[in-house]
This record gives C-alpha cells, structure tokens and sequence, in this order.
C-alpha cells in the first residue's frame, strides 16, 4: 500500500473508533443517530442505504456527513432551535413587571378590578404597547418572567370563630349519620 492509502486506512480507524466511544458514552438518541449514519459513511455504506437502515432521509444523512467531515464530532451537535422572536422587547417585559408587581389593575385604568389575569395582561399589553397576545402565549411569557398567579380567596372579616368551629363540628357528625 502507497503512504496515501495507509494515512486514509488510519483516519478511518481513528475515526471510527471516536464515533464508537461517542456513540457509548451519549444518552440522547438523535445525537447516537447521527453517529451512526456517520459510523456507516466511514465503513462504506452508501448515503442512499444508510437512510433506509436509518429511517431517515437522504439528504439528512448527507447533512450529517458534511457537518462531520468540516467539524468533526463538534459539527453533529443539536443546535437549539431559535422558535418564533419574542413578541415583547426586553424593556417591555420589564415595564410589564413592574407593573404587575407595584399596581392593581384598577391603579392602570381597569375600574373596580383589584386582581390581575392573564386576560387583564393581555388587554393591559394591548392598549399600551398595541401588540396582541393571546392567553396561552401571555401564560408563558408570565412563567418566563418568574410571575406566577393564584386565585384569591376570601376572608370574612366579620366571621365568628366559635360558630365556624361549632358548624364543622355538627357537619361532621351530619356527614357520618346514615
């Protein structure tokens, strides 16, 4: 064998066994995926066979080979997906928190609302910054804004404790007569 070949035959096999201990040592099934498709490329398979062992398509499966070939290992990692651009600036967000966190609604033009929803922010986000965001959006961003909401719940000022304890004493008894 001339010198070039033995350097191709030795880039392979140290190839390989890269994708082999890569291959062992990952958790997440995509990422052992495409070390697979790039493990079969190495050994000779042919693009169109390594997609039908693989179930994937074609052009996956050459994606992957030149993301190797030009990055190595590096090249075949997930990237996060972008998702859709925030519908609120950073500054927004901040004014929507200070907001929510120092005023009542009736405070910002809700008359005789002491208590925001996510509803209320909706239409707050939408008269002032005139952007519109339906309810489940606003329920992530609140989340992402460490804002979290609860029902409120009533006391009565006025309530006579002894009745109260009276009352759920002859409750229970009502609830365990047949």
């Amino acid at each position: 064998m001339n010198n070039v070949m033995k350097n191709t035959v030795e880039y392979n096999n140290k190839a390989i066994l890269e994708l082999q201990a890569a291959m062992k040592k990952t958790k997440n099934i995509r990422m052992y995926k495409r070390y697979s498709v790039v493990l079969k490329h190495l050994q000779g398979f042919q693009n169109k066979v390594i997609a039908e062992m693989e179930g994937l398509e074609e052009h996956a499966v050459g994606s992957y080979i030149k993301k190797y070939k030009v990055n190595g290992l590096e090249g075949l990692a997930m990237k996060k997906p972008s998702g859709a651009p925030r519908k609120l600036s950073p500054e927004q967000e901040q004014e929507l928190i200070y907001v929510i966190t120092n005023n009542t609604p009736d405070e910002v033009g809700f008359e005789a609302i002491k208590n925001w929803t996510i509803k209320l922010v909706c239409q707050w986000v939408m008269l002032n910054f005139k952007i519109i965001i339906k309810h489940s959006s606003m329920a992530v961003i609140l989340h992402r804004l460490n804002l979290s909401y609860t029902r409120p719940t009533y006391v009565l000022k006025k309530a006579d404790k002894e009745k109260q304890e009276v009352f759920k004493t002859d409750f229970e008894t009502l609830k365990k007569t047949p």
